[in-house]
């Protein structure tokens, strides 16, 4: 049992170590780097996941839009609201889609992120993408 949890360890730090795109077939779990993105702000990483179109919900603001128009409604949310910690909090599959949830610390607040994500091709892209400000 030792050696199977070893080898999933190293195989999920290898995945997320290579940068993976979304040009590139996935093998293992989608979200590993996408989260790994979030949680670094890195949005040129992480539009690569992105449809052509797709829809972008930031606190109270929702769009349909291209990936470049995407881009820079979440480079505009990252440079107000510095990530400092992102983790996937549940996850399902349905078909060839698959869903994630996730709590986001940025800019001294805690958010919810929501994601849905669509098997095109051999790849999988964000189709939808949330955050949401939580309030207590």
């Amino acid at each position: 049992m030792k050696l199977k949890t070893i080898i999933t360890t190293l195989l999920l730090t290898f995945a997320a170590g290579l940068g993976t795109t979304a040009q590139e077939p996935i093998k293992g779990d989608v979200f590993v780097p996408i989260a790994k993105y979030i949680r670094q702000g890195d949005v040129p990483s992480l539009s690569a996941w992105f449809a052509d179109n797709l829809e972008i919900s930031i606190i109270s603001s929702t769009n349909d839009s291209s990936r470049k128009q995407a881009r820079q409604i979440l480079k505009s949310f990252f440079d107000e609201h510095t990530p400092r910690a992102f983790e996937i909090t549940h996850q399902a599959s349905s078909g060839n889609m698959k869903y994630a949830l996730g709590s986001l610390t940025a800019g001294g607040e805690i958010y919810q992120v929501t994601l849905f994500l669509s098997l095109k091709g051999d790849t999988y892209q964000i189709q939808q993408f949330k955050i949401e400000r939580i309030t207590y």
